[in-house]
């Protein structure tokens, strides 16, 4: 089981989402992340192992803004690992998502068709399923 948590408010995000990871803990999980909003772009810390080891990074680089996610991972496809924690992020650190499940056509996502990262326009294509 996968638990996920967001914040937006007035507060710094990392404390309140390293909280509710430790309150979803019962769930299961091999590894943990947070992206939180820093006013100069995202930052992403994730790692495998124990939500502590999380919070225990955090305090020692704290990541300072109001507005993240957070995510717990319980390896259903891929081995636990800091390469497979959540959140994944895009190749230029402005987007971050988590999500629970498996993403069956990933080898076909990461093959990258044209277009797709670079500056120009992408023809429109029809994806395989």
């Amino acid at each position: 089981m996968c638990g996920i948590i967001g914040y937006v408010g007035r507060r710094q995000a990392a404390p309140i989402l390293v909280e509710g990871l430790r309150r979803l803990e019962y769930r299961g999980y091999d590894s943990a992340g947070v992206a939180i909003q820093n006013g100069a772009g995202l930052a992403v810390v994730k790692l495998a192992g124990r939500v502590q080891g999380l919070a225990e990074h955090l305090q020692r680089e704290p990541v300072h803004g109001t507005c993240g996610i957070a995510h717990t991972r319980w390896a259903t496809h891929g081995v636990p690992s800091e390469r497979n924690a959540h959140p994944h992020g895009d190749c230029h650190g402005r987007v971050a998502l988590v999500h629970n499940g498996i993403v069956e056509n990933a080898d076909a996502l990461r093959s990258r068709p044209p277009g797709i990262g670079s500056s120009r326009r992408p023809t429109p294509r029809r994806w395989p399923t």
